[in-house]
């Protein structure tokens, strides 16, 4: 039976570490760095509390979609040690086919160190090791040729090559949501593949570097969210999502925007992977509700508020029947 959802890009074990002793700063004059967080060179500091948790935007996405009863796989790279083991032991538990992922010799898997500050926001360190080495080959390029929809998230290595396998597929829709090394190389180099994208997932800042490498654009509000949509989808995306935090998304579609307030969490202990989990469960929300923007959007919204009320990148992920 064909997947429902394949998703590709990062799988990675965490390390979640808070601390209350960093310096918030205001940099609004920078548009793609408008806060910093800051400590003092050569201090120690105190650690309050830590986990340890599995990440990665594919494993996040793939996590999501199949505990909203998706069939579903991950596409990335593992290395053959411990921490892979336990990235393949928790798709069994969260019912992802883990057939498609690709162990790396001699490479260890992916791991990130998250930093959470005073107000529970994080800063992501990351080391992406195996993840480098992800290689879409035509057999992968075969088994996404049957499936629904391709989640795509955050490449490294040889990800233009990838992408020239991704966005080759003709019998599945791509749903995108591109990551630092794609949105740093701006919309001359990923101008083919945005032609090709069912769905384009960015935040706020995301969408401003992505726009500002552009010279028409340059005298454009980038302060306002939702002058930020029509640049976006004139690359040629059918529909165009920006996140923004507290301030809720904005989606583009056919011409009309639809915002989506957020819906209030029981409880505010960790923003990872909330940007993962509001982009997929938008998607699933398009396969589940039929393409109805606003169920999918409102979904988006609840499975982030579950999400960020639970330690980690997938803890909090809500299951249909949660709904």
């Amino acid at each position: 039976m064909p997947y429902d959802f394949i998703t590709i890009g990062g799988a990675t074990e965490d390390i979640t570490f808070y601390t209350r002793e960093g310096v918030l700063i205001d940099n609004k004059k920078d548009l793609t760095k408008q806060k910093l967080l800051a400590f003092e060179y050569g201090a120690k500091i105190k650690i309050d509390k830590s986990f340890s948790g599995f990440g990665g935007g594919a494993a996040n996405a793939a996590v999501c979609l199949a505990r909203l009863g998706f069939k579903t796989a991950c596409l990335a790279a593992i290395g053959r040690d411990d921490r892979g083991q336990r990235i393949l032991n928790n798709f069994k538990r969260e019912g992802v086919d883990g057939a498609l992922l690709q162990e790396v010799k001699n490479s260890a898997t992916g791991f990130s160190f998250l930093l959470v500050g005073s107000d529970n926001e994080h800063i992501c360190f990351s080391n992406r090791a195996a993840n480098d080495e992800l290689r879409i080959m035509n057999h992968e390029r075969e088994i996404m040729e049957k499936a629904k929809w391709i989640y795509l998230t955050s490449q490294s290595g040889a990800w233009q090559k990838n992408l020239d396998k991704i966005f080759s597929v003709e019998g599945a829709k791509i749903a995108w949501n591109p990551g630092h090394r794609q949105i740093i190389a701006g919309v001359k180099a990923l101008g083919k593949y945005l032609k090709k994208t069912a769905c384009l997932i960015v935040n706020k800042d995301e969408a401003t570097e992505l726009i500002l490498s552009d010279k028409k654009y340059a005298a454009l509000n980038l302060n306002n969210q939702k002058n930020l949509l029509q640049p976006l989808m004139s690359y040629g995306p059918r529909m165009a999502l920006i996140t923004n935090g507290r301030h809720g998304a904005d989606a583009l579609v056919q011409g009309k925007i639809y915002h989506q307030p957020i819906v209030k969490e029981k409880r505010r202990v960790d923003t990872t992977g909330v940007g993962d989990a509001f982009g997929s469960s938008f998607v699933g929300g398009l396969e589940l509700y039929g393409g109805d923007i606003k169920k999918a959007l409102l979904l988006a919204a609840k499975n982030s508020a579950a999400e960020v009320s639970e330690q980690g990148a997938q803890n909090g992920l809500l299951k249909r029947g949660e709904i």
